[in-house]
C-alpha cells in the first residue's frame, strides 16, 4: 500500500509538472499574438492608416550629442545648407507658412509625432499666430521667413537686415524664443543677405533639396498642394508616403542644424 500510495504521489507530481509546462504554452502564445496585434493593429498604426499611410514610419535615431560640421558660406557668414551631412538615414520636413490655413495640420503633427519646422512670413501668417501656437505646442518648430516674403537680392543690405532682423524680433515677443535657422523667400538670396542673417543671429540658412531620391540628411520642402490638391496637410501626407517608401525616419532639423 505505501509503494502503491507513493507511485500515485509521484505519478501525480509528474501529471502537474507536464501539465504546468503545458499550460503555459498558451499563454505565451497569448502574449505574442497580443505583441504582435499591437504592432499591427495598435493605436499608432491606426493613426497612421488615418492618414493614408500603410503603418508607423521609421524610428530615427538618437541624434548625435555634436551636431555635424557645417562648412560657413564665408567668414562671419552662416553656412547654407539644403542637406545635413549625416550618416543617419533621416530626412527633415520644412514647411513654408500656409500651415495657419490648415487647421487639420496640427492634427496630424500631434497625432504622429512629427517633427517638422515650419518657416513663417509675418504678413502671410497675419491672424494665424494664434493656431501656431497650438502647433508649437505639439512639437513643431517655428523659424523666420522674414516679415514680408520680399525678393531679397533686390534689396540694399539694409532692407534685408530689416526683414530678417525684424521678423527675429516678432517671432521671439511672439514665442519667447528667437530663431535659429532662415529660409530665404522663394530660396533666393545673395552676399548680402548672408551678411544680413549673420547680423541678426541667424545659424544657418536653410534652402530645400528637389525631387529625386532621396538620401540621408535631405531637407525636405512641403509645399501646399499635395496629391490632386487638398492643401498643406495632404501635401505633407504626400511626402511621408515617399519616406515611408524609401525607408527613411523623419528627424528633428533642430537637433542636427
Amino acid at each position: 500500500m505505501r509503494r502503491r500510495g507513493a507511485a500515485a504521489v509521484l505519478l501525480a507530481g509528474v501529471l502537474c509538472l507536464s501539465g504546468c509546462a503545458q499550460s503555459v504554452d498558451p499563454i505565451e502564445r497569448l502574449g505574442k499574438k497580443a505583441a504582435q496585434k499591437v504592432r499591427t493593429h495598435g493605436p499608432a498604426v491606426e493613426a497612421y492608416r488615418r492618414w493614408g499611410l500603410s503603418g508607423p514610419l521609421a524610428v530615427a535615431p538618437r541624434p548625435s550629442v555634436r551636431r555635424p560640421a557645417l562648412r560657413a558660406a564665408g567668414p562671419g557668414l552662416p553656412p547654407v545648407v539644403d542637406r545635413v551631412p549625416t550618416r543617419d538615414k533621416v530626412v527633415f520636413l520644412t514647411f513654408d507658412d500656409g500651415a495657419e490655413r490648415d487647421p487639420r495640420f496640427v492634427d496630424l503633427v500631434r497625432e504622429l509625432r512629427l517633427p517638422v519646422s515650419v518657416f513663417l512670413t509675418d504678413s502671410v501668417v497675419g491672424p494665424g499666430y494664434a493656431h501656431l501656437g497650438r502647433l508649437r505646442a505639439v512639437g513643431a518648430s517655428v523659424q523666420n521667413h522674414t516679415l514680408d516674403h520680399p525678393y531679397l537680392p533686390g534689396l540694399p543690405y539694409e532692407g534685408q537686415r530689416a526683414e530678417i532682423c525684424g521678423q527675429q524680433e516678432k517671432l521671439k515677443q511672439r514665442f519667447g524664443v528667437r530663431p535659429r535657422l532662415f529660409r530665404p523667400p522663394y530660396g533666393e538670396y545673395d552676399g548680402e543677405t548672408l551678411r544680413a542673417a549673420g547680423d541678426c543671429g541667424v545659424a544657418a540658412v536653410v534652402l530645400w533639396r528637389g525631387v529625386g531620391r532621396l538620401r540621408a540628411g535631405d531637407i525636405l520642402h512641403c509645399a501646399g498642394e499635395g496629391d490632386g490638391g487638398g492643401g498643406l496637410t495632404a501635401g505633407a501626407v504626400g511626402v511621408l508616403r515617399r519616406v515611408q517608401a524609401e525607408g527613411f525616419a523623419v528627424g528633428r532639423l533642430e537637433d542636427y542644424l
